[in-house]
C-alpha cells in the first residue's frame, strides 16, 4: 500500500471512462475523491452539424468559413470523411474565404494545400477576429460558418450578426459534455466554496468543460482563477498543461510520465508540501 500522503485532502478528478480507477488511486493514497466526469465520447459518424456544413458547402450556401482551432479543423475534416474525401473537401473550401484564428488552423489548412484569406493576430480573441474582419473582410450580407471545438463563442457570433452576417455554427467534437452535468456543477460549487484541495486534470477537454460549466453557473473566469489560487493543480502532461495555462491556471505538478497512476503518485508525493506553500502556510 502506498503511503497515505493525501490524508485529509479532497481531490477533484474529472475523469470519465476511468473514473472508478482514479477514485481508487486517490483512496489508496488516503485522499477523499470528488469525481466529476467532464466528457463523453461522440462518434464522428454521428456529427450531424458537420454533415449539414458539408451540404451547405456543396450548395454554395457559405461565403466565409472561420476556423477557430487547429484540432477542430482536423476533426471537422475527419467527421465528414465518410461522405467527402479530403481532396473533395479541399476543393469545396477553395470556393469560400477562409479565416484562420492563429497559426494552428493555418498549419492544418496547409496540409490540405490551402491558404487562408485572413489570419487573426494574437491574442486571437473574438475581439481581434471582429476587428480584423472589419478591416480586411467586411461580412455584411455574407453567410458565415464558424467552426467551434469544445466551447461555443457567443460573443463572436453575436458580433458577426450585428455586422449583418448570417451565421451558422459548426460544433465539432470528439468529446462532448456528459449527459449528466450535475457532478461538474457540484465540483464548481465546491471549488468556489474552498472545499477542494487538489485538482487532477487528465485531458485538455476537461479544462475546457470545467470552464464552460463554471461560466454557466455564473462563475466568471477571474472568479474561477481565484478559487484555484488555493487548490493544487496537477496536470497529466504538456497538452493539458497548455490548456490550463490558457485559462490562467498554471499547473503546480506535471509528472515525468503522462499516465494517470504517475499523476496521482506525483500529487501524493509532493502535493501536501506544495499546497501548504501555495496557501502561504
Amino acid at each position: 500500500m502506498p503511503a497515505a500522503a493525501l490524508t485529509g485532502l479532497v481531490v477533484l478528478a474529472l475523469e470519465s471512462r476511468r473514473a472508478s480507477e482514479i477514485a481508487e488511486l486517490i483512496r489508496r493514497h488516503g485522499g477523499t475523491p470528488l469525481i466529476a466526469p467532464a466528457l463523453r465520447e461522440v462518434p464522428l459518424d454521428e456529427n450531424q452539424p458537420a454533415f449539414a456544413f458539408l451540404a451547405q458547402l456543396e450548395q454554395a450556401a457559405i461565403d466565409i468559413v472561420i476556423l477557430l482551432t487547429g484540432v477542430g479543423t482536423r476533426t471537422l475534416a475527419a467527421a465528414i470523411e465518410p461522405r467527402c474525401a479530403h481532396d473533395r473537401f479541399a476543393d469545396l473550401l477553395r470556393r469560400v474565404k477562409l479565416v484562420a484564428r492563429g497559426p494552428k488552423p493555418v498549419a492544418v489548412l496547409r496540409e490540405f494545400g490551402l491558404t487562408p484569406a485572413v489570419t487573426i493576430p494574437e491574442p486571437n480573441t473574438w475581439r481581434e477576429i471582429l476587428a480584423t474582419l472589419d478591416r480586411d473582410l467586411p461580412v455584411r450580407g455574407l453567410r458565415v460558418a464558424v467552426q467551434e471545438y469544445g466551447v461555443p463563442n457567443p460573443e463572436l457570433c453575436d458580433g458577426l450578426r450585428q455586422r449583418g452576417a448570417t451565421v451558422t455554427t459548426v460544433p465539432v467534437y470528439r468529446w462532448a459534455l456528459p449527459e449528466d452535468t450535475e457532478p461538474l456543477r457540484t465540483a464548481v460549487a465546491e471549488l468556489v466554496a474552498g472545499r477542494v484541495d487538489i485538482g487532477l486534470f487528465t485531458s485538455a477537454t476537461q479544462v475546457e468543460h470545467l470552464a464552460l460549466i463554471a461560466n454557466q453557473e455564473g462563475v466568471d473566469p477571474s472568479r474561477l482563477r481565484t478559487a484555484f489560487q488555493h487548490v493544487l493543480i496537477a496536470s497529466i502532461g504538456p497538452v493539458c498543461s497548455a490548456a490550463l495555462r490558457a485559462h490562467g491556471l498554471p499547473p503546480d505538478i506535471e509528472p515525468e510520465h503522462s499516465k494517470m497512476g504517475h499523476l496521482v503518485a506525483a500529487a501524493a508525493r509532493s502535493g501536501s508540501a506544495l499546497l501548504h506553500s501555495k496557501r502561504g502556510a
